[in-house]
């Protein structure tokens, strides 16, 4: 962990990131660069069908189209045969680097593309194919209130389980003030860039964007996203995103 000193220059630091947040340019990152083992399937899970096209499709479509986001840059594996054909891949605004191992390199390969100073990095897993861009507007929204950054989330609502090694349950857990990460997370890209370098350098988990902002001293912001932004993990996600799409489909047909 950094000292005390490091974590308030961290929190300065980013507080003052927010000059000019409006006019500062808005480049979303896609990590997709890995296999979705859990899903069991022949391909990268990203590349699964979900209704006209493939998860990767609908997860570029929202971004793409989102008029905030100045860009949108999506890490893919050396051995992608995939992404050529997609349709997004012609797309003006989007542009690929070649991401790593983990999800950690990917987003650090994307950053490092990156040449404006004062952009904001807006990170999505590609495998959440029902964004909103409201939930995009509002986390845009919320450098007012959290110029450090902030991430998507929604908050605990279930009874939480502490399991034991002999798979029972060991304890409850108080679901009070507990969220569910989502994404995007939504961080100054040169901040974000140098946390996460740190944090790796330093043997630290880093699970998503935030855990590296955290680990230097950082608190990032928590928005409340819409409980349908789900991650196609196992199959089963897949054919909830599926209705969720179809539902949504479905309520702009008839509010035409």
């Amino acid at each position: 962990m950094m000292s005390k000193v490091s974590s308030s220059n961290a929190q300065m630091n980013s507080t003052n990131s927010l000059s000019n947040a409006d006019s500062a340019p808005v480049i979303a990152i896609v990590p997709a660069a890995g296999i979705g083992s859990r899903m069991g399937a022949t391909l990268p899970k990203q590349y699964l069908p979900l209704g006209e096209q493939c998860i990767l499709g609908h997860t570029l479509d929202c971004l793409l189209s989102h008029p905030a986001l100045d860009s949108v840059i999506v890490a893919i594996s050396a051995d992608d045969t995939w992404f050529a054909d997609l349709p997004q891949a012609r797309h003006p605004k989007l542009a690929t680097v070649l991401g790593g191992k983990e999800r950690a390199d990917s987003v650090l390969a994307a950053l490092s593309a990156i040449k404006e100073t004062n952009a904001w990095a807006l990170v999505h897993d590609a495998a959440r194919p029902c964004l909103r861009a409201e939930d995009i507007d509002a986390l845009l929204a919320s450098r007012g209130q959290f110029p450090q950054g902030a991430i998507l989330a929604s908050p605990v609502r279930d009874t939480m389980k502490r399991a034991g090694a002999d798979g029972t349950i060991a304890n409850t857990v108080c679901r009070e003030a507990l969220w569910h990460a989502l994404t995007p997370q939504l961080f100054p890209a040169s901040q974000l860039q140098q946390y996460l370098t740190s944090a790796l350098a330093a043997g630290v988990a880093v699970t998503d964007e935030a855990s590296a902002m955290e680990w230097a001293g950082v608190a990032p912001g928590l928005v409340p996203g819409s409980a349908d932004n789900i991650k196609v993990t196992h199959p089963d996600d897949l054919r909830l995103a599926a209705l969720f799409l179809a539902a949504r489909r479905a309520a702009c047909e008839d509010s035409r």
